[in-house]
């Protein structure tokens, strides 16, 4: 039978082999494939086609058997992917463990890689929406409009154009009546460390903020920033009050103490003795501000609930502490479970809350009293501290917690152990525990618990971002006490609400000698912490501060002045960054003189003339000593002139002008003073900024010729101005007469009827100042108009008839000489305008 399928398999093919072409591919079915394409074709309608069909046509045209591999596919089972190749006996206990091993591995890895993938795409995405918050804020700042705004706004953002321009840059958003009163609770105690400064004395500049910082908050034991400033008057050491000045020699103790005291040490090698000894100082007053806080909190909880705390007539610490445990761990006639009695005593409780409030002393005179109870009960309480721990307290359920505690302190024992159970239960207790801990001999020191924090990040402490209930200030106030005094005042100045208390943070450390300042190269636009794998973290105090005062500086530039003083606080920075920092409090004393241009102040701020023509100086060169301004030479030079070069930019020529006149520069003044009339000169109708301009030009004219100063081409054109100034006012006044002799008395015009002067003087006319040159159409035309209006005048008067002859000659002669003077100059105006006084000059001929 099988011979007979073949014979009759070969005849079929020898049907179509004089059909055969080389160049076409052998189609290659099985049985089946034929039976199941048919099938396909048979159900399908006339005409119709899916891509499917097609991609097997064409798959089986390339030797593809699709419904094998489907066949495949479908009875697939991947669990069995990870089996052995070999079965395994039951008995084969080795050969089990190691697969199942393998398949652990494999299962991690599979596990990892989701987990790090996630993570990957959670950060990213976090850091986006971070980047694009923050140069949302940026820009919203550069239009002045309020960060966090409505979508509107935001739109408005989006299809508008953005002029940017530095100088001229709008101020911030409307401020609260709140707002603007904790402004100025803190814009007092700039103005009092300017003066202080000034005077060569130290100021408390840390306690002032405190005191700010409680006037403007709502409940301000609770108030997170007087606790930030608490800390640092901690660190700093700084007195709440200085010395009173009572004596001539008042001088020597009232001396510069704060200002800059740590910059050396902080700016220096970090592996210094000095810089050791500075960071024991740091954790020393952090941990000292927390004491203080918690005893606060200690006295105000046996304050309110009198009964239960039963404090008796004893208003001793030791008693007070006592009271307060009753209040905390004494509930139906007994003390909790944990709590040990020594001597009917919660002894270790004790001893460590007077610990953890600062009170030391009390806590030894306590262990004293009660010696002989804790030797019966800890034979080895101060001795073999570490065995004790490690035998008998370190997997104890049942110890008490405040023992191990004071174990653990006596003999900063685990410190990588960083939480006590039921001790360190808020983040207060938990950070003066890590800071108690803190040894700089062993362990890293402050260093080492810093870059622990810093894993935590700022969710740990403050809570996501516009979550209720979040403690705002918490994160800053932990990077303040492990010394990462850069990030704290980032981590407020994040947070729209605690801008302000970042700003004069900032400058209370700078003051200081605790805040580090980038490089010019190194500072960002974008925000002011600067993060270098190869340096410290620093803090742009000039971009901080410019992006605060902006809001205000058109409302009351000097107190914004009293912010820009601050910048040269790190005027000693090594390198060249100190003085970068004096170059830009340079420079933002330049901006805030043009933003704040013809304000009510401005004068009061750059300095002015009185009417006697005597100068009086500004606030900003009174204060120039702490711009580091060494002369008025230099004042002149990198204030005045510079903001006048830049108000001149900007088109703000009449402040400009005044700034050259302040600052010496007579020649520049006369010379922008003639640019300037010659824009405005041609207008009909001068507007307000016009006629302010020629007010002030009329007043430093004046001066000039008084004090014969900035003599030659310019002030001439400035004479020459402001007279076809007048003339054309006289004209719309209807007084062609005083226009003609206005005009007659600038010797512009050649109206003799002399032609080598006419001629002459055309020669000239390229000699002329070039604002004289540009106008010639205005005051031709204007020339021309006065003699028109004399003519129609006296033609149409009842004047004697000789008289009225010879004053038309002599227009007519004035006419014709500008015509001939205009005909020279021709190619120097429009032919509209020549074209105009010569129909002019044929009406006066006629």
């Amino acid at each position: 039978m099988a011979a007979d399928l073949s014979a009759l398999l070969t005849a079929s093919k020898g049907l179509t082999s004089h059909l055969s072409r080389p160049d076409l591919p052998s189609v290659n079915l099985s049985l089946d494939q034929i039976e199941a394409l048919s099938r396909r074709l048979v159900s399908r309608q006339p005409g119709s086609s899916t891509d499917a069909d097609r991609a097997n046509y064409l798959l089986a045209q390339a030797h593809v058997d699709v419904s094998s591999l489907s066949n495949s596919i479908a009875h697939l089972n991947p669990s069995t992917t990870f089996s052995p190749l070999q079965p395994l006996q039951d008995t084969d206990v080795a050969g089990y463990l190691r697969v199942a091993h393998e398949q652990n591995l494999i299962s991690t890895i599979e596990e990892s890689r989701k987990e790090t993938q996630e993570q990957f795409y959670r950060v990213l995405e976090e850091r986006c929406q971070r980047d694009w918050e923050t140069k949302k804020k940026r820009v919203f700042e550069e239009l002045g409009g309020k960060v966090g705004g409505d979508n509107r706004a935001l739109s408005e953002l989006r299809t508008s154009t953005i002029q940017r321009n530095n100088l001229m840059s709008s101020v911030g958003p409307n401020l609260s009546l709140q707002m603007q009163s904790k402004m100025m609770a803190y814009d007092r105690v700039i103005t009092e460390l300017n003066a202080a400064r000034l005077r060569g004395i130290s100021y408390p500049v840390v306690h002032a903020f405190i005191d700010a910082s409680i006037a403007t908050s709502s409940d301000p034991r609770s108030s997170q920033v007087t606790q930030i400033f608490h800390i640092l008057s901690k660190i700093t050491g700084e007195p709440p009050a200085l010395p009173p000045i009572e004596h001539a020699s008042a001088h020597i103790i009232n001396t510069r103490l704060f200002e800059r005291k740590f910059a050396r040490v902080y700016l220096g090698n970090a592996d210094s003795r000095d810089a050791v000894a500075l960071r024991q100082q740091i954790a020393k007053g952090s941990r000292e501000a927390l004491e203080e806080q918690y005893w606060d909190v200690l006295e105000r909880t046996v304050q309110a609930r009198p009964s239960e705390a039963r404090l008796g007539g004893d208003p001793s610490i030791s008693n007070k502490v006592r009271a307060f445990l009753l209040v905390r761990y004494y509930r139906n006639g007994e003390w909790e479970d944990k709590i040990e009695l020594v001597a009917g005593q919660p002894l270790w409780a004790k001893l460590f809350y007077l610990i953890r409030t600062g009170h030391t002393q009390e806590a030894l005179n306590e262990a004293l009293h009660y010696q002989q109870a804790i030797e019966n009960r800890e034979p080895t309480f101060r001795d073999h501290l570490q065995a004790v721990y490690n035998a008998h307290m370190l997997h104890s359920s049942t110890v008490d917690p405040f023992k191990l505690a004071l174990y653990k302190l006596m003999g900063k024992i685990e410190p990588a152990r960083r939480s006590v159970p039921q001790v360190t239960t808020t983040t207060e207790d938990w950070l003066w525990f890590q800071l108690a801990m803190v040894d700089e001999e062993e362990n890293g020191g402050l260093r080492a618990l810093s870059e622990v924090l810093l894993g935590y990040g700022e969710r740990h402490f403050d809570g996501p971002p516009n979550q209720p209930g979040s403690r705002r200030g918490v994160w800053a106030s932990v990077l303040l006490m492990c010394g990462q005094f850069e990030r704290a005042v980032a981590a407020l100045w994040d947070h729209q609400e605690t801008e302000i208390e970042a700003v004069h943070l900032a400058i209370a450390l700078a003051y200081h000698g605790l805040l580090r300042v980038p490089p010019r190269a190194e500072t960002s636009d974008m925000t002011p912490l600067s993060l270098s794998p190869a340096s410290p973290p620093a803090l742009s105090l000039s971009t901080l501060i410019w992006r605060y005062v902006r809001q205000f500086v058109k409302m009351d530039s000097k107190e914004a002045l009293q912010y820009v003083y601050c910048v040269c606080l790190s005027a000693d920075q090594p390198g060249t960054v100190g003085k970068e920092q004096v170059e830009s409090a340079w420079d933002l004393t330049r901006r805030i003189i043009v933003l704040a241009n013809a304000g009510p102040g401005w004068e009061e701020l750059v300095g002015g003339f009185r009417i006697d023509g005597s100068r009086f100086s500004g606030v900003i060169e009174q204060g120039a000593s702490l711009l580091h301004l060494q002369d008025s030479k230099e004042y002149n030079q990198e204030i005045l002139i510079r903001a006048a070069r830049h108000s001149e930019e900007n088109d703000r020529v009449s402040e400009a002008i005044k700034l050259y006149n302040l600052a010496g520069d007579y020649s520049t003044v006369v010379s922008c003073l003639a640019q300037a009339l010659g824009k405005t000169i041609a207008q009909s109708s001068p507007d307000e900024k016009a006629k302010q301009l020629e007010r002030t030009a009329s007043d430093i004219l004046r001066h000039y010729e008084r004090t014969n100063r900035a003599v030659g081409k310019d002030r001439d054109a400035v004479i020459k101005l402001l007279r076809i100034r007048e003339a054309v006012e006289a004209k719309n006044a209807g007084k062609p007469e005083v226009t003609l002799d206005l005009m007659e008395s600038t010797d512009l015009i050649p109206l003799s009827g002399d032609m080598a002067k006419i001629t002459r003087r055309a020669e000239e006319f390229k000699d002329l100042h070039e604002a004289l040159q540009r106008n010639l159409q205005t005051y031709l035309t204007l020339t021309m108009d006065a003699l028109a209006g004399i003519h129609y005048r006296v033609k149409n008067s009842v004047v004697a008839d000789a008289t009225r002859q010879m004053t038309l000659a002599a227009v007519r002669t004035k006419s014709r000489s500008l015509m001939v003077f205009a005909g020279i100059l021709k190619y120097r105006m429009s032919p509209d305008v020549y074209s105009y006084l010569a129909r002019l000059d044929v009406e006066i001929a006629l």
